[in-house]
Formats: C-alpha cells, structure tokens, sequence
C-alpha cells in the first residue's frame, strides 16, 4: 500500500510540475507579447535565408529594421547557396557563427528575444562535415523504427550543436508518382509505414531541435509527375492516404509542420483553412507551429492566382493558419499593410506569435540562448547500420553471397565509383576520405589477391559511348561482374536554380536526374546504361547488377540478364561498403521495398492497396517488385497464427521461424482487408511490422495489436507474410 501511495503522489508531482511549467511560459508569453509592437510581432514571424548573412553587415541591418524571430539554412552548403567544402561554415565556424549572430539579436534589440536557426535535416545536417544517411526512401528501406529513432536522435544532436533549434524532415509525403523528383525524401507509398517510422525519427530528433514534417499536404501525387504540381483526390482518400502519416506524427509530438506548394482540388495548401485549422489544429490537436515552404504565400499570387497582388496572398496565409513566412518575402513586406487596412486581424497575427514564442521558451532559448555543444563522429556505427539495413536484394539465383575464392571482379558502371552519385539530395559538399563508393567496399572487402578491374562505361545521363569498349574488355576478362547503375540527384555548381532552390533542367548535361525539380517523364534507366546492361549480359557471364537510385526505375531488362539484382536509395556515406558486405555475405540482406517497383511507366500509379486493377494489353498489372519485397540468403517459416478479439483491439501472434543456414533479419509483416465497407475498401493495408534477427533454427514469436475503433463493424482478413504479395498465414475475422 506504500508503494501505491508513493507512486500515486510521484505522478501528481510530475504532472503538477509538468502544469506550473507551461502555465509559467504561457505567462511569459503573454507578458512579453503585451510589449510587443506590431513590428516586433511581425517579425518573430518571418524566417528569412541565413547563409549570406553572417560574414555580411547586412545583418546587423535586418536586425535593427525587423527583429525576426529566426533565420533558415545559415549552414547549408550547397551549390545553390554557392558554399563549397571550403567555404561553407564547418562545425567550430557554425558554432562562432550562431553565437555571433545570437549575440546581436538578444543585446542590441528592445525585448532582447532570442532567434533560432532552422536547418535541413531530412538524412543528416545540411552542413559542411555532418553526417550523411540513407535518403527517406532507403530508411524507409529499413523498416527498422529503432534505427529511426537513433537516426533521429544523431540528426537532431548535430544540427543541436552548432545551435539550430528547428531541423526540417522528415519528409512524410506518400509518394504514389515515381516521376515526381522528390520521391526520393519520402518514405514510399504507405501511410503507415511512412507514419510510424517517421515518427520514431521525429522522437529521436526531439530529444535535441523542434522537427519540422513536410510537406503539408498530397505533396507527392502530383498531376503529370511535376513538383509542385496541383494535387487531385477525393476527401476520403485524402484523409485516409494522404494525410494520416502526419495525423500520426502529430499523434506523436511533431513541433511544426510545413506546407506545400500545390493545390489539392483547386485549393493552394498555403491558404487552406480547412486543412490548416479544421483538420491540423481542431481534429488532431496540432499546437505546434506551421512554416509556409520557402515562396509558397509568393505563389498564391504568382502561380496559383487567388490572391490578386501579393498584399492580399500576405492575407490569405496567415488567416488560413501560416504562422512563418519561409524566406519572410510576404510577412516582412505586407503584413503590417494587412494588418492596418483590415485584412487581417489582429488575434490571428498574436495566436502565430505565441506559437512562436512558446516553442522558443519550450526549447530552452530564453534559459541560455548561447548554448552549443560538440560532437565528435557520430556517424560511425550508425551510419553503417542505416546503410546494411536498407539496401534491398531483389532477386538472387545463388550467385550470392559471392564465393571468397573468386579470382577476378569487374566492376563498371557510372555509379560504381562516384560518391556524389550515392548521396541524394538535399547533401553539403563531402570529404572524399569519409564516403565508401561500391569500388572502394569491393577493394575492402574482396580477398587479397582478386584482381578488381574498373571501368566506369558510361555516365548515368551523357549518351557518350567512349568508355563502352573498356567495360566491355573488363567484363570480358573477369569472373564476375558488378554493374552499378541508376540515378543520381547531385547537384553541381553549372546548374542553375530557382528561387526556392529547385534545380532546373536545362541543356548541361549533369547525371543529375532526380531531386527537387528534375521530374522524369520516363522511369527508363537515362543515357546508355539500358545499352551497356544488354552488352554485359551478352558475354553470359556471372553478373550482379546493383541500382544506385532516388525513384524505383524500370527492372526489367537488368530482371532478365542478372544472376542477382538489387536496389539502393541512396545509402549514404557507407553505402558502398554496406553493398559490398551484403555480396559478398559479411552481412545478411533484409531490406524491404517502402514503395512498388513498376514494369512499366504508364501503371503510374501502381501501389499495393489500390484495388487489384485487369492487366493491360502490354504487360501485367501487378509491378515488377511489390511493396515489402526484399529476399534474404536464409529462408523463414511463418506457423501458429492467432487472432484474438478483445474490447478496443485484435491481437495477432505469430510463430517465425529461420529455417536456413544464415542468422539474419525478418520483417514480419501484418495486412488487413476490409471485406465490405461504406466506401471501396483497399485491397489490403499495412497496420504491424516488425524487423527481427532470428538465428539460425531459432523460433521467435511475434505479437501485434491492431486498434479497433476506427473500424466498421463486419467481416476482416487478417494477413501476415514477408511482403504484400507474399502472405504466409491469414484468418478471417468479425468485429
């Protein structure tokens, strides 16, 4: 009974603690907003771009005309920003810089209000020396929510310690258009999926900056591939496809969110009121704060066309319930205007300011606004789990894992030795000694004495052929050859960008065909990579073929010829050693395919819950590779299904067991189907998942819970397997 009681008053201490904190900041909020001018609040709602301020007197300006309440992308280091390795701030730099610049703000304004720095985080700090893990498609490869949330946790930590206190990812569209360009930052095609492991990465970056989830809303189904094209869906498979991955990351925490440049049904998501207020604040109890996408209250005058002048675009945002102004172009120009005539009221521009003002005292930024730390090489051990975890093997004849006495290996291909090339975007410059390319892991971890022979044969989008005959000549003279082919999203400095640092295609020929602003009108492999395949697989000699890629290009010739296949989402620093490791078995393959392989680019869109649509004329229906495909060099048996009802949840067991000669992972994977509804039911939706290592003969039993009370009353399939199409055991239920 003692124990009752101690515990009974430590819960009431806590949650009296956890109250008088926020009562005391919401005090403090209102206390210093009730000094505030109409200029200083308007500038705790502006975020204008960082990395040209701090070596400039140009901020010390904007600070003494508009105190705003932080800066965006002071440390990014790309060729948009036109910071190089050299250049661009490292991390002791960073860290002088913050405090400089945080210096000025708190000293030499009226309130002395802190600023906080928001920084790209969707795969690593968008830094000059900061880590760099998988892209959101090859995390999502993992199916691993513990992994996510250390990613998340190093992520936060490092962007944290040179002082941001927002870091924007991850990216929670669900991406059902391959040749959309930014494919490769989403977590595939399942809301679920997408939900509950950018969740875990939300948590772990938690722990250190505010995360901001983009893109706020139907993002990645845009008409015709384009970025930033209008969305087009119904309320319901909005609600139930496209939004339900943020419901959950706001379920779980999420501190902002950002919203998107397109429309949906006509609507511009800026100035979406419905969206911004009756779905994201008054159903789902999202407090937090909304940053509009850098330009994107620019575009409902200049590309969407409702507001007639960029005076009543200002108008419509922040009524719609934008609280900062990405780039602060509008904010920082017409919302005083908006204000004075009458177009905005007052109360909408104090509600964004406590938002703003909250999270600055919630993060800690009025306690010590100068405090920084140092990190030293975090990426090490995790960066090489993220990679290992997420490639994924697509088919394998036995050739792999590639036998240690091989004598010989040719390794080709445009993406077998360019670093840049496995890196994704949204990447700052790289040391060369920190990236592993798939020729440097295949030197590491080949047997000494195996003669490796490279040629790189032709680049992923130049159709030069100059190099076609040594690759040839180096497949010819080899036991086995590696062929790495795909995409790439590296930017480089001849390219030239948009406002909103969208890249733009143009006649430089780059082997940049993915990222933001190169949407494909073909999933077809670019340049002569499909020749160079179908000149290898002549020779009938072994042959792996590994994608380096940002979007499921087409299979299926490398299908066809290959002895093994398999897909990389942009791995990371690590990604050629990890892909090296798993041909040559030092590790077990257990990546899953977060997002369906196409045989062909007229499916789009092919994804695993619509209803299973007739072949076509040309070619089967169903894709190439299914969503949750992913093969392992040991085999698993799935037995004892139980399904259990109980008042608000069904419970689902499981007995797996490895029946191989390899230990190594399982992703478990539990469907349900909805046998009749109100409206069309999906074919099947993910709602469990686990990744499990298993040893060898060992037998683990798995348990999901499935909640029940959004579910209609009626009959349900329960399935769990190793894939969407590959279910093991299902049992019929009724609820």
């Amino acid at each position: 009974m003692k124990i009752r009681n101690f515990a009974i008053i430590a819960l009431f201490l806590l949650v009296s603690c956890t109250t008088s904190k926020k009562d005391d900041i919401d005090k403090n909020v209102d206390n210093l907003l009730s000094q505030m001018t109409l200029t200083e609040k308007i500038g705790q709602l502006c975020c204008p771009i960082g990395f040209n301020l701090y070596d400039d007197e140009s901020y010390k300006t904007l600070i003494d005309t508009l105190p705003v309440g932080g800066f965006w992308a002071v440390f990014r280091a790309d060729p948009w920003s036109q910071k190089t390795l050299e250049t661009g701030p490292g991390p002791n730099k960073s860290r002088k810089i913050y405090n400089e610049m945080q210096h000025y703000a708190v000293e030499h304004t009226r309130l002395g209000i802190p600023i906080y720095f928001a920084e790209e985080c969707p795969h690593g700090l968008m830094a000059v020396g900061a880590s760099v893990y998988p892209t959101g498609l090859g995390m999502a490869a993992t199916w691993d929510e513990e992994l996510l949330y250390s990613l998340g946790d190093a992520i936060g930590l490092e962007a944290y310690s040179r002082g941001a206190r927002f870091g924007y990812g991850p990216v929670l569209d669900i991406a059902r258009d391959p040749r959309w360009s930014r494919v490769e930052e989403t977590f595939g095609e399942d809301p679920y999926l997408s939900g509950t492991l950018g969740s875990a990465m939300i948590r772990g970056m938690q722990n250190y900056v505010g995360a901001t989830v983009k893109h706020f809303a139907a993002y990645g189904i845009p008409e015709g591939g384009h970025n930033g094209a209008a969305a087009q869906t119904g309320t319901n498979k909005l609600m139930s496809d496209y939004l339900s991955s943020f419901e959950i990351a706001v379920k779980n925490g999420a501190k902002s969110i950002m919203t998107s440049y397109n429309a949906i049904d006509g609507v511009p998501c800026t100035s979406n009121s419905w969206l911004l207020k009756d779905v994201l604040r008054e159903q789902w109890g999202f407090n937090g704060i909304v940053f509009s996408d850098l330009g994107s209250i620019w575009a409902l005058h200049s590309t969407h066309k409702t507001a007639e002048n960029q005076l009543v675009a200002t108008a419509q945002a922040i009524n719609a319930g934008v609280d900062i102004d990405l780039g602060a172009s509008n904010y920082g120009t017409y919302l005083k205007e908006a204000v004075e005539n009458g177009l905005v009221p007052m109360k909408n521009v104090d509600d964004a300011v406590r938002r703003v003002l909250r999270f600055k005292y919630e993060i800690g930024l009025f306690d010590d606004p100068y405090k920084t730390i140092k990190v030293h090489g975090r990426d090490g051990a995790l960066g090489w789990a993220a990679a290992h975890h997420s490639v994924v093997l697509l088919k394998n004849d036995g050739i792999l894992p590639l036998k240690r006495d091989v004598k010989s290996i040719a390794v080709i291909g445009p993406n077998a030795d360019n670093m840049y090339n496995q890196l994704g975007d949204y990447t700052a410059p790289q040391d060369p000694d920190n990236i592993i390319t798939v020729l440097e892991g295949i030197k590491n971890r080949a047997k000494p004495g195996t003669k490796i022979i490279y040629a790189k044969g032709c680049s992923v989008r130049d159709t030069n052929d100059a190099d076609f005959e040594s690759a040839i000549k180096a497949a010819k003279s080899a036991d086995v050859t590696v062929l790495v082919v795909g995409g790439s999203s590296a930017r480089d400095f001849k390219t030239s960008y948009e406002s909103t640092g969208a890249a733009v295609v143009s006649d430089h020929i780059s082997d940049m065909d993915c990222g933001e602003g190169y949407d494909r009108v073909s999933l077809e492999l670019s340049g002569l990579q499909e020749d160079l395949i179908k000149e290898i697989a002549k020779l009938h000699k072994p042959l792996i073929i590994v994608y380096i890629e940002g979007r499921p290009l087409l299979k299926n010739t490398a299908n066809e010829v290959a002895n093994a296949l398999l897909t990389a989402f942009y791995p990371g620093a690590r990604g050629g050693g990890a892909i090296a490791d798993i041909i040559f078995g030092n590790q077990n393959p257990a990546g899953r395919l977060p997002i369906s392989q196409p045989r062909n680019t007229g499916q789009i869109p092919v994804y695993y819950s619509q209803p299973k649509p007739h072949d076509y004329v040309e070619c089967e229906s169903s894709p190439l590779f299914c969503f949750g495909h992913g093969l392992s060099y040991t085999k698993f048996e799935y037995s004892n299904l139980i399904v259990n009802k109980l008042d608000d949840t069904i419970e689902v067991s499981v007995d797996v067991k490895n029946i191989g000669d390899y230990h190594g992972d399982e992703v478990i994977q539990l469907y349900l189907r909805d046998e009749y509804a109100t409206i069309t039911p999906a074919e099947k939706l993910l709602k469990g998942f686990k990744r499990v290592f298993i040893l060898s003969n060992e037998t683990q039993h798995i348990t999901f819970t499935i909640p029940t009370k959004n579910l209609e009353p009626g009959e349900f399939i329960i399935m769990v397997g190793a894939s969407a199409e590959d279910i093991r055991l299902q049992e019929k239920i009724e609820i």
